[in-house]
């Protein structure tokens, strides 16, 4: 079942970008490398409620 998810920079905490994931084959958080246009360059982004 795919569930929306939102994805929150770790440096400035903001929440840039909206995707859809799987629970059932990815339980844990997802981590990924995205460019954050307030903090102006890639920075670590992290799945939130």
């Amino acid at each position: 079942m795919q569930t929306v998810i939102n994805m929150e920079c770790t440096e400035c905490k903001r929440r840039n970008y909206s995707s859809s994931k799987n629970k059932k084959k990815h339980a844990d958080r997802l981590e990924l490398n995205k460019y954050c246009r307030f903090c102006r360059r890639h920075t670590a982004h992290k799945e939130t409620k």
